[in-house]
């Protein structure tokens, strides 16, 4: 279950903590239809939901979730406690770095962190 939120005038589709492992591209369409439904602007998915593969740069699931997004012109945030992914891979810490740069993807630690960057 999704629910959505306004935090800084921006309309943000929020994913539930609970719910089916999103694995790749083919995942994130209910997510992005749902949010185009809704108006959102953003989608913040937690850690949580997130299959270990997309983690593993290689995998290139990551990648394929961020590029469906940016498709839809949508932002999408994955919320949560990545340092152990990020510890053991310098691929991955360099993604996430290059990601926090940008205005389509981020990777916060948690819902406040969000607001200050969309109030920003």
């Amino acid at each position: 279950m999704s629910t959505l939120q306004t935090i800084g005038d921006v309309p943000v589709l929020m994913c539930a903590d609970e719910g089916e492992a999103i694995r790749g591209e083919g995942d994130v369409l209910d997510l992005i239809g749902d949010a185009g439904y809704q108006g959102a602007e953003w989608v913040v998915i937690p850690v949580g939901r997130l299959d270990e593969a997309f983690f593993r740069l290689r995998s290139r699931v990551a990648g394929d979730i961020v590029q469906k997004f940016a498709n839809y012109r949508l932002g999408v945030v994955v919320l949560g406690d990545i340092s152990g992914h990020t510890e053991s891979s310098s691929a991955l810490r360099d993604f996430v770095r290059e990601c926090n740069r940008g205005r389509q993807t981020w990777f916060l630690t948690d819902v406040e962190e969000l607001r200050e960057r969309l109030r920003g």
